[in-house]
């Protein structure tokens, strides 16, 4: 399968499980996870029609954003990890960071946007099943740092993000979904404020994402191939 093709494939089934749930496909952003993918992938995947790219490293991001150029419509993502020491390179190159996970970090990247005068907007992404080896904060401490980001004035959270554990059988990866769509309605309704964003659902799992609310997902070997 090309990559065209295989984009074809993606947005098929975004569109299937969107009408499924009652939703409207075009409120689902497609985003190609493009970490240790070559330039002439991504650019292939950019010509199959995806506008939204998602790399996990910042430095990496980086050197593809500046080889790439201005393309009409291209979006970059960071939605990986984030070192305190990289903030300022992530404000600078990346429109969304969806890795938000504690105070430190909502510290220095308001720091950082405001030096350059941009209000960066940001998901707050939750370790939903309170994993060891993943990022994200602690559901119990959600609303927490969500209030202590809140009044930052060069930050804008505009949603939430999970990494649910792997599952073989992707209708498991669902409570983790219901689970994020439910703390954002919560926080929602808490706080008075608008976040419209989902970030949830990989290449094995996205469908059922897209079931339960998902407004971005995340979908790197379903558009790539396996990783070399």
């Amino acid at each position: 399968m090309t990559i065209k093709e295989n984009v074809q494939r993606v947005i098929e089934k975004i569109h299937e499980a969107a009408v499924k749930a009652g939703r409207n496909p075009e409120e689902v952003i497609l985003l190609a996870a493009s970490k240790t993918q070559p330039v002439e992938k991504i650019l292939q995947a950019y010509h199959a029609g995806v506008r939204y790219f998602g790399e996990n490293r910042v430095q990496e991001g980086m050197k593809k954003i500046q080889e790439i150029g201005e393309l009409p419509e291209i979006h970059w993502h960071l939605i990986g990890g984030l070192q305190t020491n990289k903030a300022k390179y992530a404000v600078k190159y990346f429109e969304l960071i969806h890795s938000l996970d504690r105070e430190a970090l909502a510290d220095e990247l308001d720091k950082r946007a405001g030096k350059i005068g941009k209000v960066q907007e940001v998901l707050i992404e939750v370790n939903v099943g309170h994993e060891e080896t993943k990022y994200g904060v602690e559901p119990e401490r959600l609303n927490q740092l969500f209030e202590y980001s809140l009044k930052k004035e060069n930050l804008k959270i505009t949603g939430l993000m999970c990494i649910p554990p792997y599952f073989e059988d992707k209708e498991k990866s669902r409570p983790y979904f219901v689970m994020l769509r439910e703390m954002r309605d919560k926080l929602q309704e808490e706080f008075g404020v608008e976040l419209p964003h989902l970030s949830m659902g990989m290449s094995h799992d996205f469908d059922v994402a897209v079931e339960e609310g998902a407004t971005i997902v995340r979908v790197g070997t379903a558009i790539f191939g396996k990783r070399e």
